[in-house]
């Protein structure tokens, strides 16, 4: 393959379900994700997560996309260094909290509470726990998209198809469609980071959302399920090296 294929975006998603944040560089820890991707969730209505005992719950859980589409018209950013979110609505900022304090998370509770009134089944509750990440993937692993596989999409459903409906951490150009759906167990390299394939990325409702929108107004999965017979697209990898990785680096398959 050599190094035809690039790195054209990076971002993740501080809060399970929010807004993505571009990033313009990412320093990654072998066996980690991207810093504070999904360090933040909140839970609908239920209180289970511990954070001295955090695990994997479903997504259905929190608030999610997938079925709670409103949450799209939020536009967040976080600060790591005052570990703050703002929360902008219609361009205007409705809240900044710190999310790793009782003030900041009561803040966010009571924003969502009020903006999620209708689709929630209780009282929301912000859970964190440190280096816990409350990604769809049990394991902390790396989700990459092939913007070729969008535009393959994109000629089935005759319509553009925004790459962020798929919550990627990193948007790679210069490959064939579907491509990376081959690299499972397979190693390469972006920048001076080492990854490994550990398996597709199975699609759900979540990617019917416009996520500008947030109108529910296409049929993904269905449509990848009907032309392809599955509704993978995109891969989760492992990072198996530690590196800096950033837009305009070359990826580079090294088996």
């Amino acid at each position: 393959m050599g190094e035809r294929a690039t790195i054209v975006n990076l971002y993740r998603y501080p809060v399970k379900g929010l807004s993505p944040e571009p990033l313009d560089r990412v320093t990654l820890e072998k066996g980690e994700t991207f810093p504070f991707d999904r360090a933040f969730a909140i839970e609908n209505g239920s209180a289970d997560f511990d954070p001295a005992a955090p695990k994997h719950f479903p997504k259905i859980k929190f608030l999610m996309l997938m079925r709670d589409e409103r949450l799209a018209k939020l536009k967040t950013r976080f600060d790591d260094t005052t570990t703050t979110l703002h929360v902008a609505l219609e361009g205007r900022e409705r809240l900044a909290a710190d999310l790793t304090t009782a003030e900041g998370r009561t803040a966010l509770e009571g924003f969502m509470a009020d903006y999620m009134k209708d689709e929630l089944r209780g009282p929301p509750r912000l859970v964190f726990a440190p280096g816990f990440s409350h990604s769809d993937a049990p394991a902390k692993l790396v989700s990459i998209i092939n913007m070729a596989s969008i535009r393959a999409l994109e000629e089935k459903i005759g319509r553009k198809v925004d790459p962020l409906r798929f919550r990627g951490n990193v948007y790679v150009e210069g490959l064939e469609p579907f491509e990376d759906h081959g690299w499972v167990g397979r190693r390469f390299r972006i920048g001076d980071a080492g990854f490994k394939g550990v398996h597709r990325t199975v699609r759900c409702a979540a990617t019917n959302v416009d996520p500008v929108t947030g109108a529910r107004d296409m049929e993904i999965p269905a449509t990848l399920m009907r032309d392809r017979g599955d509704a993978d697209l995109g891969l989760y990898a492992h990072v198996s090296s530690p590196g800096s990785i950033k837009p305009g680096d070359k990826l580079v398959l090294e088996d």
